[in-house]
């Protein structure tokens, strides 16, 4: 059990230095799961090892995979990965427990539902809360069975099949976790399995999906659609990967360099993905002072280096259909939002309701309570009004388990009048290891309260 872990933020000076926050903890869970269902060896340089991906790793060992790391000899690890090809994942001996990952938990429900096995899936007492019928309701036409809590909650079993149907399923809702496992299910079946999605989301399933072999082809639609068809039974094989730098990771240390009088930060190696800079792309139309240095492909994905220099930000209105490519990153942008100057309004905000937390109303609650005027609109919009002044903080925030709200309100804290604590910090490390000591390392001074 993960004992709380109360922090507190204070007002420091410049955020000053070059770094490279931890891997790519979408890719990071792909590249495992797919190595394990790869013919041969798959390296993986870079892998996030948060707790999150973490737990991955620890399932597909159950699932019959062999995943170790070693040490690259440069103070990081690689990992390897050897797979059991596809349709050959094992039934595993114990329950499969996903941690706080909603990601692992879905992709990972498709994988299994195209092997004749069955599986028991859990996590912590913030994932089994959130819906997996979104998942399960696809999974089900194609053949597979469900046994779960009300709403299609964790604890979930999960009867698979190496039988499954490739069907057409038209997203309602905007998800890349959706997708990914149908996508991932329709790797077993005879034939092709295609999702159509209204809004295009984060494509990194069917990237790597690529770049292990398989075929995976887009299409536009006549009423302007994206639909995404793999092949099944393909012959994936292991591949090298190398994990870019998180964008979403990144963008904490962004805003605190961004809202500190005098800071100048280089962020190295950051994964540029065009489905995943919604936020760099808003801070820009703020008025941020961002530089998108050294362009380069890593194994597919587009990376950067990001310089970004203290700047006094402007209130806009962000499109709702920005919203896929930037979704976990709207609390950090809050706090942006709430030292502009003018208001600030971010549309379509929906999706945030079934985060780790209710996102939306965690976050409009902790800036009530460091002074910030915001409204949330029964559309799932936010609106914050900014007066290009240091909010007044003083608080203590509720994080409800929710690692970005965390990170999202110390970062604030580095430019109220006063500090601002969160109540926990201890899920940080799922996806950001070493937060607190790499941000105070720039110039930040966050504290145990």
């Amino acid at each position: 059990m993960t004992h709380a872990r109360p922090l507190r933020s204070t007002t420091t000076g410049a955020i000053r230095g070059s770094i490279r926050v931890p891997g790519d903890k979408s890719i990071s869970h792909r590249s495992l799961m797919l190595g394990a269902i790869a013919v041969g060896e798959t390296v993986i340089h870079g892998l996030l090892e948060g707790e999150d991906v973490l737990h991955t790793a620890a399932a597909m060992r159950l699932l019959g995979a062999e995943a170790e790391r070693s040490d690259d000899g440069q103070g990081g690890g690689v990992w390897r990965v050897r797979g059991v090809g596809l349709g050959a994942l094992q039934e595993p001996a114990q329950v499969l427990d996903m941690g706080n990952s909603g990601t692992a938990a879905r992709l990972l429900m498709g994988l299994v539902a195209g092997h004749p096995i069955t599986c028991v899936f859990t996590g912590d007492a913030s994932l089994n809360k959130r819906p997996m019928a979104r998942v399960t309701k696809p999974l089900e036409e194609m053949g597979a069975r469900f046994v779960g809590r009300t709403g299609g909650r964790l604890p979930l079993t999960v009867v698979g099949s190496g039988e499954l149907v490739p069907i057409a399923y038209r997203l309602p809702v905007a998800s890349a976790q959706v997708k990914s496992a149908i996508l991932l299910a329709g790797l077993n079946t005879a034939g092709a399995t295609t999702v159509i999605e209204a809004e295009p989301t984060r494509d990194h399933t069917e990237l790597m999906l690529r770049h292990f072999g398989a075929t995976v082809t887009t299409e536009r639609l006549e009423d302007g659609a994206l639909a995404v068809t793999v092949t099944g039974q393909p012959e994936l094989t292991g591949r090298s990967i190398h994990v870019p730098a998180d964008p979403s990771s990144a963008a904490f240390p962004a805003v605190a360099a961004l809202l500190r009088p005098g800071s100048e930060l280089l962020l190295n190696d950051v994964g540029m993905n065009p489905r995943r800079t919604g936020l760099y792309d808003t801070l820009v139309e703020m008025g941020a002072d961002i530089a998108f240095e050294n362009r380069r492909d890593q194994a597919g994905e587009p990376v950067a280096d990001l310089r970004v220099k203290h700047s006094a930000l402007k209130g806009i209105v962000v499109p709702a259909d920005r919203a896929p490519s930037m979704i976990d990153e709207y609390p950090v942008l809050a706090a942006a939002a709430a030292c502009a100057e003018g208001t600030t309004v971010m549309l379509g905000l929906k999706e945030l309701r079934v985060k780790e937390s209710d996102r939306l109303a965690m976050v409009a609650e902790g800036l009530t309570r460091c002074g910030v005027s915001v409204e949330v609109g029964a559309d799932d919009s936010l609106t914050v009004h900014g007066t290009g002044k240091p909010p007044k903080g003083g608080a203590t925030v509720l994080t409800a388990m929710d690692h970005r709200i965390a990170m999202s309100f110390l970062v604030l804290g580095m430019a109220t009048e006063q500090p601002v604590s969160v109540d926990d910090g201890a899920f940080i490390d799922t996806s950001f290891p070493d937060f607190v000591g790499l941000m105070n390392g720039l110039g930040a001074a966050i504290v145990e309260a």
